[in-house]
This record gives structure tokens, sequence and C-alpha cells, in this order.
């Protein structure tokens, strides 16, 4: 075999089935090491409702493997069902497998694994070279981060980290010869866990990351003293010199001269308090005290919010925010303050709407901000191929006799008959669940990527679950 990839059928057969193999594991996310390779175990995640298995573009290519891989499309649609119903049990982690006890709806246990190749000593060489070569590439790694650049420098070096048809080999206990609906669950499930840390994947191809991050500076260091041994910079031309900042080699070497930076101060736990304006100095005409103490505790409440996001991990690499329209922002100041009655009146003319349709917008914002207003008052129409697209969705969606009864009641709206429910379809395919209260629609729910996830989270969400 070449060096490329390395056997990994001889993990996990030392594993028990049932129950036993959920309850000797330990904290969510640990690693381990007893002897069979690097091992991290995560708890069972709760229920999916509402969400979709997979938001970022690495845990969606990894759902597409499955998807392309997979010859039967009802046996994926009743995994992605139990994976949404939270029947995977705990999901231990090896190079070149994972594993999970799934559980039908009747309650029997299936022990399910799925096999991924491992990387042979060659390829990871060579990812580990060019990962050195682009300091950005480690500092995403970091940030649990998978860029797509990333991937595709790795490809150029001859190392495919993401699986692609056919990589995905399942196995369970219930002896189907393809993916059955209980390796469909256990591959939805780790799509959850993909999007919030890629070593995921990479542990799975044959690398734990704390020897994958050692390796990185060991080649890291290693190329500093070559290059400050053989004179690089004496090479240097004019223009080069010229180049402001410091030389990563430089300061890689000065690393242990510095004195590291200070800590940055903590952040308050809450926003600070706005000033009170009641006094006994009558306001000049046309200022409303009250007004200004409620803009001035949204300014602090904003503050606190951008501080926070701004010290999150991986800040940098945020699209810079879309600013408001004065009318959407009228809703999300309604929505962040919570306003007396009298402000919120005002608030209502200033968003062009009608105080009760003000708290629909209101519900709106808190599920889901610009691009759930934008449903709540847009009705669009899907041109033939979004259209059909959208059909095929809700066809495929629910099993075989389970589908309620839809019907247009738009052009991007659909509701359910017999139930005071319905489905709207935005711009980029997602779907948002609508309640009728009081003789109106009003947003029920967040965005699902599955109609079938949209409507039983509005079904059994209480109506004011966003006020």
């Amino acid at each position: 075999m070449s060096d490329d990839y390395e056997d990994n059928y001889t993990y996990g057969a030392e594993y028990g089935t049932g129950d036993a193999y959920a309850s000797d594991r330990g904290d969510d996310g640990a690693s381990r090491d007893g002897g069979r390779g690097a091992e991290r175990v995560f708890a069972a995640l709760p229920p999916a409702q509402g969400r979709g298995f997979a938001t970022s573009w690495w845990g969606l290519a990894w759902l597409k493997a499955l998807e392309d891989t997979a010859l039967d499309g009802q046996q994926l649609k009743q995994g992605r069902r139990l994976a949404r119903e939270g029947r995977v049990g705990a999901v231990s982690v090896r190079p070149g497998r994972i594993t999970a006890v799934v559980r039908d709806r009747d309650g029997t246990a299936y022990r399910s694994d799925v096999l991924l190749q491992q990387l042979g000593a060659g390829a990871w060489d060579r990812f580990l070279d060019m990962a050195v070569d682009r300091a950005g590439h480690i500092a995403a790694l970091l940030d649990r981060e998978m860029p797509p650049h990333l991937v595709e420098d790795a490809a150029g070096a001859g190392v495919d980290l993401l699986p692609g048809i056919g990589d995905l080999e399942p196995e369970c206990t219930c002896e189907a010869w393809d993916h059955c609906p209980h390796s469909g669950a256990l591959c939805y499930q780790v799509a959850r866990l993909l999007d919030e840390d890629p070593f995921v994947l990479l542990l799975m191809r044959g690398r734990e990351e704390r020897r994958l991050l050692d390796e990185l500076q060991v080649r890291s260091a290693a190329r500093a003293v070559r290059a400050g041994d053989g004179g690089a910079r004496e090479g240097a031309d004019d223009a080069e010199r010229e180049v402001r900042g410091v030389p990563a080699d430089e300061a890689f070497a000065a690393a242990g001269i510095l004195p590291p930076l200070p800590a940055p101060p903590p952040v308050p736990d809450e926003p600070g308090l706005g000033p009170s304006l009641d006094t006994e100095t009558e306001p000049a005409p046309g200022i409303d005290p009250s007004a200004l103490e409620l803009l001035a505790a949204d300014s602090a409440v904003r503050a606190h919010r951008m501080l926070l996001d701004a010290l999150a991990p991986g800040h940098e690499a945020q699209p810079l925010p879309v600013g408001l329209t004065p009318r959407q922002d009228a809703v999300r100041l309604a929505a962040d303050t919570r306003p007396e009655q009298r402000i919120g009146a005002r608030l209502a003319t200033g968003s062009g709407r009608p105080p009760a349709d003000l708290d629909a917008a209101v519900r709106a914002w808190r599920y889901g901000g610009v691009a759930a207003l934008a449903v709540l008052d847009e009705e669009w129409t899907p041109d033939p191929e979004h259209l059909e697209r959208a059909r095929t969705r809700l066809g495929e969606a629910w099993e075989a006799g389970e589908r309620p009864t839809l019907r247009a009641s738009g052009r991007a709206r659909w509701t359910v008959a017999g139930a005071d429910l319905q489905l709207r379809l935005d711009r980029n395919g997602r779907w948002w669940p609508y309640r009728k209260e009081r003789g109106r629609w009003v947003p029920a729910g967040p965005a699902d990527d599955d109609p079938a996830g949209a409507l039983a989270g509005a079904a059994d969400g209480a109506p004011d679950a966003a006020v």
C-alpha cells in the first residue's frame, strides 16, 4: 500500500456494542489513548430541531460525500430523522473510524461505524510542509477554521483532506450492505461536530490535534534555524529590506526574550448603566428624556456586545456587519430594549408599522435579524428552477404517509391544510415556519434547511417562544 494512505480496518475490533459502549466513556470531547491510538469521545448531542446539521462549508462537504455515496435516499432520510430526534449516542472519533450507538424509534440499539481512509506518512509530510510554508493555514486551524485555500493547497500537494464519493464506508450491526439509517444518523451528527472543530476530521485522517501542532512547531523552528544559518536575509535586495514589519523568523527567534503582551482587561459582566435624565429642570421643547435614556441604554448594550464580538476567536475573519435602514433599526431597538408602551408606539411609527405589526416584526428579528424581517415583509416570486427545487425538497422531507397536506398560499408560501401553520421560502433556499395567531401570520421559529424540521419546530414551540 502507498504511504499516502494507511489501512484503517484494524481499529475498533475490540469494542463491544450496546449501552456499555456509551457508558464507559469520559467527558465530552475527552482524548485518550489506551493502546488503540488517539481517541476523542463526544457526549450525545441534543435533538437538532430548528437547525441544519452543518453551516460550515467543510461540514456541508462532509454531508455531500455522504449523500453522494449512499445509494438509497430513503435510508438517509430515516437517518436524518433519527439524528434530528437525538437518537445518536456518544460519538467516538479515532483514526480511520467513527462509532456510536444509534437507537431506532422502537428503542432497538445498533452499533454503527463509518470508516474513512487514513493518510499515510508521506501524505502527512507533504501536508505539514505545505502548512509551514503558509503561516495563515496554521492560524486558521488554531481558530478552528478550515478555509478553502487550505484544502486547495493540500490537494495541490496531493493530500485530500475532505472525503469524496465512496470514501465513507459504513459498518452496522443491523447488517445493511449500504449506508443504513444508523450510519446515516451517525454521519449527520458528526457534521455538527465538524462545524465546531475541523480537528475532528484531521483525527479521522490519522493525526491527533496535539501531535499535529507539535509537528508544525518543530518544522517551523527548524526552518527558521536553517534560514538564519544560511544567511538567507543577507541576500535580500533593498526593496525587500524596506518592507515595513518584522520578518517572521526574527519574531520567532525573539519570542524567548520579549516580555509577553499584557492580558486584556476583563470584560464587564453587564453593560454599563445609562444616565438618568429625570431632573427638576424641564427639557427643551421637542426633547423626550425617556427616549434619550432608552437610546443611551441601547448604546451601552451595543458597545458591550461589540466588545464581546471583538474578543471572540476568529473575529478578524468575520465579515463587516451590514448597516441597517431606519425601519430595520427601529425593529432592532424594540427587540433589544423592550420599551414601555409610549416609546414602543414611537418605534412602531419609525418602523412604518402599526403596533400589532411591530410585535410580529420583533419576533422575526429575534429569530433571524434582517433575513427574518425580509421573509415577514416581502413576498417574492421564485423562478421556475427555484420553484421546482422547492417542490422537490418538500416532497423529500417526509416519509411516505407522514407528509402533511400543503397548499400553495402565495408565490413562495405553503400552508398546512387543517392547521394554522405555514412554511415560507427565502431567497437563499431556507424555510421559515409561521403560525396564525388572532387572524394574522407571525414568525414561529428560526430558519431551517429542512422544511420538515422547520415545521416541527413551529408545531412544538409555544406561541410566545421568542418574545
